[in-house]
């Protein structure tokens, strides 16, 4: 089935972190992917500890998609669609039983992964495999063909005082 975690609160990627260490309690192989984050965020240390979970390499540092010069945007868009189609080829190779694309909306919403390569292979995707995607603002036809859709919304947030990111708790 596909599970889909979006919206602008804080959740998303610990809904997903729930569903890799729920189906790794099960004895299941889960492959977790992370777009637009960096290899410092603290789920990705104990995440990395759990049998049954492998986690896709993050990019090096990158900038916020707004702050990007259009090479260093090209380059990062690059990385992504070679994270993607890496990712797809572990899953479907090495009989994945949970695939987790985090933040892969907010991708391509940034332009830096290609909508349709993704919706095509959710609908070619093999029915034993479990996906779950995050991020700010699936299309319609993301909505459309996913089984579990959660919209995540922000009343309040820190962010919006100017408090920044804080480790442990927001990354």
């Amino acid at each position: 089935m596909i599970q889909i975690y979006y919206g602008d609160g804080k959740g998303k990627t610990s809904a997903a972190v729930g569903v890799a260490v729920r189906a790794a309690g099960r004895g299941m192989k889960i492959l977790f992917v992370q777009f637009l984050k960096s290899e410092d965020s603290g789920e990705r240390k104990i995440l990395s500890k759990i049998e049954g979970i492998s986690l896709s390499p993050c990019p090096v540092e990158l900038d916020f998609t707004y702050n990007m010069t259009n090479t260093q945007k090209a380059q990062a868009s690059k990385i992504f669609r070679e994270m993607f189609e890496r990712a797809v080829k572990t899953a479907l190779v090495f009989n994945y039983n949970v695939l987790i694309l985090d933040e892969v909306f907010s991708a391509i919403e940034t332009g830096m992964l290609s909508e349709s390569e993704v919706y095509n292979f959710l609908t070619d995707a093999p029915s034993k495999l479990e996906i779950v995607l995050t991020g700010r603002n699936p299309s319609k036809k993301f909505i459309d063909i996913a089984d579990y859709v959660s919209k995540i919304v922000k009343e309040k947030h820190p962010f919006d005082s100017g408090v920044k990111a804080r480790p442990g708790i927001e990354y």
